[in-house]
């Protein structure tokens, strides 16, 4: 009779046992399906204005201000230093000449298309070297000493073997941005952790199939930090060509605008050109890299939206 009891009582305690662990993995079940459940609502526009356009804005008010300060106290020569008004006029004249838009264009697709160019090179190249130890070897070396060496150290040989034109300009942007391209995907490809990369070859992702659906998504941050750095590398390398190699078929891009102005010793000419080159600088990051950026974090629960 006593057995009996004993039994009936360890069935009892293990039955409890039993719900607790239930509800214990309940509740861990409840705890991560919170942590997974982000609230998406739509930021109010006024929050936007004042967290996203107010502080730029304020700042270039700030620098227009300083600058204005500047002219009035007269602390240099007028021909070295121009008005923010000087430079606006010759924004005005090359609006209503039409040209102002030739010069940015001239440019920005020159840019976009030699890192297109530099994308469709360096993605493989990076894929390369760094899958494969000899390789790697071999070419690691070259492409960080590369990645080192001056954009502007490349117009001169370039003009000699391609000539004036648009494939002298390609070229320069290719060395430039190439090396940066293919390290930054190198170092993404060097941060997946080892089971991450066995697991996908366990579940048959193999060769170009794990390459495509294992090995890039895990080297995005890598290869987007590398991205960023490629295109810096290209509008660099295209400002330098443009401003060391001018020729009539060449066109007028940003580059020889800001050459013209140190030609002709126009300085509103040659802040113009400084400052339509960093506005399409911003620009590009602040459409195509930042998002892009954004979403990167945004997948891996890095970035959270509020």
């Amino acid at each position: 009779m006593a057995s009996t009891d004993t039994t009936a009582e360890d069935s009892t305690a293990s039955s409890g046992s039993v719900k607790d662990a239930a509800q214990d993995l309940a509740g861990l079940e409840a705890g991560l399906d919170a942590l997974d459940a982000v609230r998406v609502s739509r930021t109010p526009v006024r929050q936007v204005l004042m967290r996203k356009v107010l502080p730029p804005v304020v700042a270039v008010a700030l620098v227009l201000v300083v600058w204005q300060i500047l002219i009035w106290a007269k602390v240099t020569d007028d021909y070295k230093l121009p008005s923010p008004s000087q430079v606006w006029d010759e924004v005005t004249n090359a609006w209503a000449q039409g040209t102002l838009l030739d010069y940015i264009w001239t440019s920005v697709s020159r840019g976009l298309l030699g890192f297109l160019l530099a994308l469709a090179i360096g993605t493989p190249l990076g894929l390369l070297v760094a899958r494969v130890k000899v390789v790697r070897a071999a070419i690691g070396p070259v492409l960080s000493g590369l990645q080192s060496l001056p954009s502007v150290a490349w117009v001169p040989p370039a003009v000699i073997w391609l000539g004036l034109d648009d494939r002298m300009m390609y070229a320069v942007i290719l060395l430039g941005a190439v090396p940066s391209i293919a390290n930054g995907l190198v170092a993404g490809v060097d941060q997946i952790p080892p089971l991450h990369l066995r697991a996908g070859q366990t579940l048959g992702a193999t060769g170009l199939r794990g390459t495509w659906h294992i090995v890039l998504p895990a080297s995005l941050p890598g290869y987007l930090a590398g991205l960023k750095q490629g295109w810096a590398f290209s509008w660099r390398s295209l400002m330098a060509a443009e401003i060391i190699a001018s020729s009539p078929d060449l066109g007028v891009g940003l580059g020889q605008l800001l050459e013209q102005g140190r030609e002709t010793s126009s300085m509103s000419m040659v802040f113009l050109a400084i400052f339509l080159i960093l506005i399409v600088g911003i620009a590009i990051d602040l459409l195509i890299f930042s998002p892009l950026e954004r979403w990167v974090l945004r997948s891996r629960g890095l970035l959270v939206s509020r």
